[in-house]
């Protein structure tokens, strides 16, 4: 296996620290619109299988002439959810197989943005899955943690769990802090204010796919290994489009533990429009120049992957499913917590880009052994997951399953 890697920041350079410990594939060609960042991900790991280019990855075509040039025969897609469909076009092109980690962007209703869908996440690559499968290839989508790890857990308690699923809710929660900063994100800002400010959506059996308003329906969560209850509130994910397609559950939610002073930010953000994508007329030094208001946010705040050594606490990410097994009412919550002590010192990443980095490398080795098969655009949950999560383990990063105290039913006619 030949890996074209595109994308060398937090998250990608963690990739080729992991990587760099397994032997399933024979080269990663790392790949940056910054050669020198890419670079900085080759010399950190000392690895001869690694090696640098330059690659816009908003230009398919150049994309198709680097995976041409170097055979490479995956592209797992490292960068931030503009590109996905200019990388995804690369690979469907080249006729490699690819793998990302974030889905294609949404669009909000036009008219009622808080209860029916727009354009859904992911909309943009399903619609190629007819083409995809006619070639015998293979569209990985949204195999990171979340989405990623958290829909190989759903599938799991489908499998193995449950008989019946009432709900199916991805929460994801931490006790992480930034020495020094008020604000400073752990994960992509740009990507964070995507999420988050867009309408979430949800899934019922009887309804399908809606949407809420943004930061809806808060409850406290109680998160393992010592985090402790986090108010959780929906955010827009790619769990709740991917879920329901191969997994049977009467409710499918995510909800994201921000905080209220995250919250606070994020809506004054949008409130001056601090979140907007198009661009706005500026002076510069050399005249009025065209900016993107969320990239100035973006380059304004630090870098989340420089942030590891002011950190401090723990990152959870997990899936809680209620339903019944064997005519028993059943609650768990299956979960992965990373200690930014411990990605730290063991690889030189911060938590939150370290959890998201290892689980696209377990699938791409898991596709490599040919464990994983499959041709089309599928999600995690279109693959069997006991061969993901044992080998999850094995790279010495253990994940938990906690059964959950079921509420006991009110006494008649309270």
């Amino acid at each position: 296996m030949r890996v074209l890697l595109v994308g060398a920041g937090g998250v990608g350079t963690a990739i080729t620290r992991i990587a760099a410990r397994r032997r399933f594939f024979d080269e990663m060609v790392v790949a940056d619109y910054d050669l020198g960042r890419a670079q900085a991900a080759v010399a950190s790991v000392g690895d001869p299988r690694f090696r640098a280019e330059r690659v816009d990855a908003a230009d398919p075509a150049g994309v198709v002439e680097l995976i041409g040039r170097t055979g490479c025969d995956v592209l797992l897609n490292a960068t931030d959810p503009r590109f996905v469909v200019s990388l995804f076009e690369a690979a469907q092109e080249s006729g490699v197989t690819y793998l990302d980690m974030a889905m294609s962007l949404s669009k909000p209703h036009p008219d009622a943005p808080y209860r029916k869908t727009g354009v859904k996440l992911g909309d943009a690559q399903f619609a190629e899955h007819t083409v995809w499968a006619s070639k015998g290839a293979l569209a990985l989508v949204g195999m990171g943690v979340e989405p990623g790890l958290s829909d190989v857990f759903a599938r799991y308690a489908a499998d193995e769990l449950f008989d019946e699923i009432e709900e199916i809710g991805v929460r994801d929660g931490g006790n992480l802090t930034v020495d020094g900063y008020e604000f400073a994100p752990s994960f992509n800002i740009w990507t964070t204010i995507e999420e988050c400010l867009n309408p979430p959506v949800v899934w019922e059996a009887e309804r399908g796919w809606f949407t809420t308003a943004p930061f809806s329906e808060p409850e406290m969560f109680d998160f393992p290994e010592g985090i402790g209850p986090v108010q959780c509130v929906n955010v827009e994910h790619e769990e709740v489009l991917l879920i329901p397609r191969w997994v049977d559950a009467r409710r499918v939610t995510f909800k994201y533990g921000l905080g209220e002073d995250f919250i606070r930010t994020l809506r004054t953000l949008h409130q001056i429009g601090l979140d907007k994508t198009d661009g706005v007329i500026v002076p510069g030094p050399n005249g009025p120049v065209t900016v993107s208001p969320r990239d100035v946010v973006a380059a304004s705040l630090p870098d989340p992957a420089q942030l590891g050594s002011r950190m401090r606490g723990k990152t959870c990410a997990g899936t809680w499913v209620t339903g019944t097994k064997d005519g028993v009412p059943r609650e768990v919550y299956l979960y992965h917590v990373v200690d930014n002590e411990w990605s730290m010192a063991e690889y030189g990443s911060q938590a939150v880009v370290w959890q998201t980095a290892i689980n696209p490398v377990v699938a791409l080795e898991l596709v490599a052994t040919g464990a994983w098969t499959g041709a089309g655009v599928l999600g995690p949950e279109a693959f069997p997951p006991r061969p993901f999560l044992d080998l999850l383990t094995a790279y010495g990063s253990p994940w938990g399953l906690r059964e959950q105290a079921v509420p006991a039913p009110a006494p008649a006619g309270v």
